[in-house]
């Protein structure tokens, strides 16, 4: 029987916590990116840097949005999680390979975001969390 906390496995209420701050760090960085675009000239061109700064508010936020409803037990939280971690696992992987992506994303990214994703699909995939989510009425 696993540790539960508030009916939440230890599981869940570890990557809840890691999502969070993933999220705020990602938001935070997104706008701090979009405002220093003149500054960041070295990043890119100053349309990749903003579309890269759009596209890191839009994943943290979305990634905010899904952790919270992780948090509620909702099912829209565990499916738009696994829906993030799935797309980030695809950009990052082009990204890598030097294939067409989001313009912007540092190569550097994708070596930690890839095995994130993956650990983070394997661990929502497991049957005990999989049914926890998609069992309920939401």
């Amino acid at each position: 029987m696993p540790l539960n906390y508030k009916g939440r496995t230890l599981g869940v209420l570890v990557l809840v916590a890691v999502q969070l701050l993933i999220g705020f760090v990602h938001v935070g960085f997104g706008f701090w990116l979009l405002s220093a675009q003149d500054t960041l000239a070295f990043l890119g061109s100053p349309s990749s840097t903003a579309i890269y700064s759009i596209y890191t508010i839009s994943f943290g936020a979305s990634t905010l949005l899904f952790t919270t409803g992780l948090w509620l037990q909702k099912s829209w939280g565990w499916l738009g999680t696994v829906a993030v971690a799935l797309f980030i696992i695809i950009a990052d992987s082009l990204t890598l390979l030097a294939l067409p992506s989001i313009p912007g994303i540092p190569k550097v990214a994708g070596l930690g975001e890839i095995p994130y994703s993956i650990l983070l699909m394997l661990y929502l995939l497991t049957p005990q969390i999989r049914k926890q989510y998609l069992t309920r009425k939401n």
